[in-house]
């Protein structure tokens, strides 16, 4: 039987709805896998629960050493899994099972922006577990950031724009390469994006997503999203800031993309600077910094949820596993 218990970390936030992250910690050193997953299973509906009143759910010190073992660990929480070919995700990964990849191939001198997983597009994750294999030598910590708090902040200190995001929603730019590009946190060709491998099969495709596109003479392909929610109800009097605009604005920059470009609101309307700026910086100001320790596993309620990475030096290795 597994001795867990829990963990306060350094600098842990506390909301209404308990600690941010809530941890886990697992204290039997000679525990194995199965002792781990049949933990998991005595009731997986209750850390889905706790992720989504807390935000995120941390699991420190559990037997979890390998791809193989994260994948197990996953499928203890007996959830559908949401498979990265099928997804609009705008990220480069390497799949390691149907079920893990990757979280992102971006360079480690690239930092990825606080975000809701795929909110740019109209398919996206319920939940994100991220599985440390080999945390980096300097910096690489991911963050994270409860959604409802920022919109509380954003609504009282920016109320016509927080106004505006919630009544015309946002839509999304970027081009997309013909090849991938490892060297882009966003370098997802559009071909493996769409799952077509020609421009026809790519039109339509689009022309179902209600997606307009247009094609460049280097063959990458310049995508609009259609107009999409960027608040979301959480049920409890909670209310989400659920969109990518912190990525898209700040981040969204390579050899194809500018962030000034990369986003507008739903009607087509430019977006205030000012407010969007504010939004940036309340998410920095209300982020938590996950420091990976071998092993680690955590659950994010990818609703309540933003979260980013921060650069690094060295070797990193974070896998991800995502639920319908």
């Amino acid at each position: 039987m597994l001795r867990v218990v829990r963990h306060e970390l350094p600098g842990q936030q506390e909301y209404p709805g308990g600690a941010f992250p809530l941890t886990y910690l697992c204290e039997s050193k000679d525990a194995g896998l199965s002792d781990a997953m049949a933990w998991v299973r005595q009731n997986p509906g209750a850390r889905v629960a706790e992720a989504n009143a807390h935000g995120a759910v941390l699991f420190r010190g559990f037997p979890i050493r390998s791809a193989e073992d994260f994948d197990l660990a996953v499928s203890a929480f007996d959830l559908p899994y949401f498979a990265y070919d099928d997804s609009l995700s705008n990220a480069v990964r390497v799949n390691y099972s149907e079920r893990v990849f990757s979280a992102n191939e971006a360079p480690p001198e690239a930092t990825i922006n606080l975000h809701h997983e795929m909110a740019q597009t109209p398919l996206y994750p319920s939940r994100l577990f991220f599985y440390c294999q080999k945390p980096a030598e300097v910096g690489g910590a991911t963050s994270i950031c409860r959604s409802d708090a920022l919109w509380e902040r954003l609504l009282a200190e920016a109320p016509t724009f927080a106004t505006a995001c919630q009544e015309k929603g946002l839509r999304y730019r970027h081009t997309m390469p013909e090849i991938e590009d490892p060297d882009s946190g966003m370098g997802r060709s559009w071909k493996s994006t769409f799952s077509v491998s020609s421009r026809a099969e790519a039109s339509q495709r689009m022309l179902e997503l209600g997606y307009t596109g247009e094609w460049l003479d280097d063959g990458c392909l310049r995508v609009t999203s259609p107009a999409l929610p960027a608040v979301r109800p959480l049920g409890a009097g909670r209310t989400a800031f659920f969109n990518q605009l912190i990525a898209a604005f700040t981040g969204w920059r390579d050899s194809r993309n500018r962030p000034e470009a990369s986003i507008l609101h739903g009607d087509g309307s430019p977006l205030d600077v000012a407010g969007a700026e504010l939004a940036a910086s309340l998410g920095e100001q209300l982020s938590f910094d996950i420091a990976w320790e071998p092993g680690d596993i955590v659950l994010i309620d990818n609703f309540v949820t933003m979260h980013g990475r921060r650069t690094f030096e060295g070797t990193r290795s974070v896998l991800a596993s995502f639920t319908a």
